[in-house]
């Protein structure tokens, strides 16, 4: 009994430790997978102390990352996303690569935590070594991607990960905040889903660089052909982000591991045609820009609803606008 709350109190202990920057810095270059969990909670803190800590972090890691290929992975409920980064994972690590999961998970209304992390769904690649995943709550954010995913991306690139796997929640939000930091974006889809391709969200289906038909096995595999022709087709008639890379529609089963090396070599063709044309660079410079201008945005907002006599002055116009004395665009006319 002894032991156990001794191993306990030394646990709470390790939890209460404050680290500085010089031990998350060498605790992530030497691979220490504790070390950078640690890392990404001080990044999503929102205490200001913390945030200060972060960011000399961050500035200290920026020359270590940017050496991966951050893939995107989106598609709704019930398609088989985690199975598939589970299966995919494994397939990248036996190719000798290390592998990052960023899992946006959904989010609790009342505590904004994570309902189900996908470590538990992703039970047999958590247990690799050669493998990181941090599943993070997807709280109130557009798209159902963390404010903090792009610094995470950078920390687990520091931490020598050569493969980072963005899954997202994919129940309709804006993915094109997944796009605006990945180099590859794949969505799923399920087998049959053809007969819906009048109802499909165009705008997801344009930003995708590779389409894959998941669960493409049994008596679905016929199915799943016949869907993967129509999205090939379907394709042709969309208006391509790049003329001279035309997306591909592709089937497998995560399940069974089937049609993952397919995937996988469509990825390192796209890699090395878009660093061949300059389109990988052109893409990274342009990712990092619109970060900067998103962050510029957020952090005026930010700075603006700090203020006591802004917020001051937007309960009296709500007052009004509750009375119907004003109109809302009046109402912030008046405020601006």
């Amino acid at each position: 009994m002894e032991n156990k709350i001794s191993k306990s109190n030394s646990r709470s202990k390790f939890r209460k430790a404050i680290l500085t920057v010089d031990d998350y810095y060498n605790g992530i270059i030497s691979g220490n997978r504790a070390i950078l969990s640690q890392a990404i909670t001080l990044i999503e803190s929102k205490s200001q102390q913390d945030e200060q800590i972060a960011q000399e972090l961050i500035t200290r890691i920026l020359p270590l990352s940017g050496k991966s290929i951050r893939i995107g992975i989106s598609g709704s409920p019930g398609v088989g996303k985690s199975t598939f980064v589970e299966s995919f994972g494994n397939f990248l690590i036996n190719q000798g690569k290390k592998v990052a999961v960023l899992a946006i998970d959904p989010s609790s209304r009342r505590t904004h935590g994570s309902i189900l992390g996908d470590k538990i769904r992703m039970e047999n690649l958590s247990r690799n070594q050669s493998a990181f995943i941090r599943p993070s709550p997807s709280g109130d954010v557009a798209g159902g991607v963390s404010r903090k995913t792009r610094e995470t991306i950078l920390l687990c690139e520091a931490a020598g990960y050569d493969i980072i796997l963005i899954e997202t929640v994919g129940v309709g939000q804006n993915e094109v905040e997944v796009r605006s930091m990945v180099d590859f974006f794949l969505v799923l889809l399920l087998p049959n889903e053809g007969d819906e391709l009048q109802g499909i969200k165009k705008g997801i289906i344009e930003l995708a660089d590779a389409i894959v038909i998941n669960k493409s096995d049994g008596d679905q595999a016929a199915i799943a052909e016949r869907t993967r022709k129509e999205y090939q087709m379907a394709l042709h008639i969309l208006s391509p982000k790049d003329k001279k890379w035309t997306p591909k529609v592709l089937t497998c089963s995560a399940l069974y591991s089937q049609g993952i090396d397919e995937i996988w070599n469509t990825i390192k063709d796209y890699f090395n045609y878009a660093k061949e044309n300059g389109i990988f660079d052109k893409n990274r410079k342009e990712q990092l820009l619109e970060w900067f201008d998103n962050l510029l945005k957020e952090t005026i907002l930010d700075a603006y609803f700090r203020d006591k006599e802004f917020r001051e002055k937007i309960e009296k116009q709500k007052e009004k606008i509750a009375n119907q004395e004003i109109s809302p665009v009046n109402a912030v006319r008046e405020i601006l």
